[in-house]
């Protein structure tokens, strides 16, 4: 039986994560620009930067100029991420600018643990116990949960729901140990394994084991199943999605280069809308904000919308 909800929350993650797997500089004042059009849109979240080791992702090497040079508007939240103290010392360097939140990753692959954070399980929970109590100690809030590799990993194959429901397990451990409270969990589709079969078996195992938890979808488009698999997440009463504008970006580590990233906003609010579903976004914007990142890029990007436009022109001709 279908459980649409009435309205949903979108995290905008075009800036940050499209703007890492570039493969030529991009000027920050571009990036600014992008952020900016994106505040005007409707979107009440966007993640605009990650602080992270320049060698490592060379597109973030003006991170720190990029989040004092936006213009925040009221209403809409600012976030970056980070995966060290370095990095968490940068965003609160910003503390006026960004709502620093930390979140606990894990990976449901070793496999990709090992590729993306050169760190096995053991290794991975151990430094995200040490990630917690420096948040703790700096008096910064962790109410995320992200767990990578949900759906499949390109380097080890399936991952089935049980490890991820044994992953989720350590992340809240981790959590309840150091006396934080977390408020979602992710369930990230890092390497495009999406499938509205693979989306109701994981979010139904999780529901079994927390049925009060509240479950987020980070979902690829890299084998075209994104948008199928939202709806699925959608129909089960999913509220919380991450997604990119014109569907910018893809994970740097999943040994795909060039492979489509996460679900496209316009697609995502444009399926929402024919569902009746209340997302606050303007779609005309998002469009121009996703024609701009093109422009930006100097290249295509991966949604079909930008292509043929909404609905709303055809409809008025009845």
């Amino acid at each position: 039986m279908a459980n649409f909800p009435q309205a949903i929350e979108i995290v905008e993650e075009g800036p940050r994560e499209g703007f890492q797997i570039e493969p030529g500089p991009i000027p920050t004042a571009a990036k600014i620009e992008l952020i900016d059009a994106l505040s005007n849109t409707g979107v009440r979240t966007i993640q605009v930067a990650s602080f992270v080791n320049p060698k490592a992702v060379p597109g973030w090497a003006d991170a720190d100029e990029v989040v004092a040079g936006f213009t925040p508007k009221l209403g809409v939240t600012y976030s970056a991420i980070w995966f060290n103290t370095k990095g968490l010392e940068r965003a609160i360097a910003h503390r006026g600018r960004l709502a620093n939140v930390g979140a606990i990753s894990l990976s449901a692959s070793e496999a990709f643990s090992l590729r993306n954070l050169h760190r096995d399980f053991a290794g991975q929970r151990a430094a995200m116990t040490e990630h917690v109590r420096t948040h703790v100690t700096a008096g910064i809030p962790v109410e995320r949960l992200i767990i990578m590799a949900s759906f499949g990993c390109n380097f080890s194959g399936e991952v089935k729901p049980e490890a991820v429901v044994s992953t989720i397990a350590d992340g809240l451990a981790i959590a309840a140990d150091n006396r934080v409270s977390i408020r979602s969990v992710s369930l990230a589709d890092s390497m495009g394994w999406c499938s509205p079969y693979g989306v109701a078996r994981l979010v139904d195992a999780v529901r079994n084991r927390w049925p009060d938890l509240t479950l987020s979808l980070h979902l690829h488009d890299t084998r075209g199943l994104g948008i199928a698999s939202a709806y699925e997440g959608l129909r089960l009463g999913v509220t919380q999605f991450d997604a990119a504008v014109a569907g910018l970006g893809g994970c740097p580590f999943a040994g795909q280069p060039g492979a489509p990233g996460n679900i496209a906003t316009e697609e995502l609010v444009l399926l929402a809308q024919e569902l009746g579903i209340e997302t606050g976004i303007n779609l005309d914007a998002l469009l121009e904000a996703g024609r701009l990142a093109e422009h930006i890029l100097g290249h295509r990007l991966p949604s079909s919308l930008l292509r043929s436009g909404p609905l709303t022109a055809f409809r008025k001709r009845d």
